[in-house]
């Protein structure tokens, strides 16, 4: 059975965005150190032991899952998602100028990209394997195509192709939509605790299914662009009072950031601005007053 590929966190960026344009995922040895893993453990654990099994079988009814993960954990979630090698290939796939037409006038838009999504995974045993899926078919993504979502997958726990971890079809982010993925076609992204998986959107996955009799625990953030909606709520799902206290790259990443050419603002204005400002200080500016421009 063929093995994804393992770099560590040394390795240049270069060299990991080609394995995911080439295989459509890579796995990151060591991407959190020791110290970040056990406040994430300790953060979350008690919030997915109180977390009620899925009712879907599609999320798994032996699967336990629990989201809003930047105001549960704000400083250990800011190191998982500012990871250099994380980070910098989501903006390196995603962030691919474009242009468009203002009358006679040919502008040139580099999109943002935002957070997304935040989930974390715990896959009891007995729970069987998940229905095969492409993570950006959130925003009915056509493909072949440019990417629009890189996801990770960090173990909270050892993966094992025994106890659920997630099976990667490689290469599949270039099939077009009428061919549909196969079991047999996956390759379980077998790795050690504190590692994560990469890949883009397009990329057919699922969790494994747990034949052992211990649990499997995971942490899962998806970045996408930010001309598309947030598959999870982060303006209702982290308090603003938590969103004030993070670097300001963090609070764009959430979605606090106005993406070109003009989605995501508020009174025609950065929504930056909201965190430094009150509600009526912002409705008092006349219409039209865009700092920004």
């Amino acid at each position: 059975m063929p093995e994804l590929t393992h770099v560590t966190p040394a390795v240049p960026l270069d060299d990991v965005v080609e394995i995911l344009e080439r295989d459509g995922a890579v796995i990151v040895d060591d991407f959190v150190d020791a110290e970040t893993l056990a406040a994430l453990q300790a953060d979350l654990a008690p919030g997915l032991e109180a977390a009620g099994y899925s009712e879907s079988g599609y999320d798994g009814q032996k699967t336990k899952r629990l989201s809003s993960l930047f105001h549960r954990s704000p400083g250990p979630m800011t190191d998982v998602v500012l990871q250099p090698q994380f980070l910098g290939a989501a903006r390196r796939l995603l962030q691919q100028p474009t242009h468009m037409w203002i009358g006679k006038v040919r502008m040139e838009v580099t999109p943002s990209i935002q957070v997304s999504f935040t989930q974390a995974i715990r896959i009891d045993p007995g729970q069987g394997r998940q229905p095969l899926h492409r993570d950006d078919a959130m925003h009915l993504w056509r493909h072949p195509g440019p990417p629009c979502r890189l996801q990770l997958m960090l173990a909270m726990s050892e993966f094992t192709a025994a106890n659920g971890a997630t099976l990667v079809i490689p290469g599949s982010h270039r099939w077009d939509d009428e061919r549909a993925p196969a079991y047999a076609e996956t390759v379980p992204a077998v790795m050690a605790t504190g590692s994560a998986l990469l890949w883009p959107g397009a990329v057919y996955h699922g969790g494994g299914a747990n034949t052992t009799d211990t649990p499997r625990y995971s942490l899962s953030v998806g970045l996408d662009l930010g001309n598309l909606r947030q598959e999870e709520n982060q303006y209702l799902a982290v308090p603003r009072e938590t969103v004030q206290t993070l670097p300001e790259e963090v609070q764009r990443l959430l979605g606090w950031e106005r993406c070109p050419p003009g989605l995501g603002q508020v009174e025609t204005q950065d929504p930056l601005l909201l965190l430094e400002r009150t509600h009526q200080e912002l409705s008092s500016r006349p219409r039209g007053a865009n700092p920004l421009r």
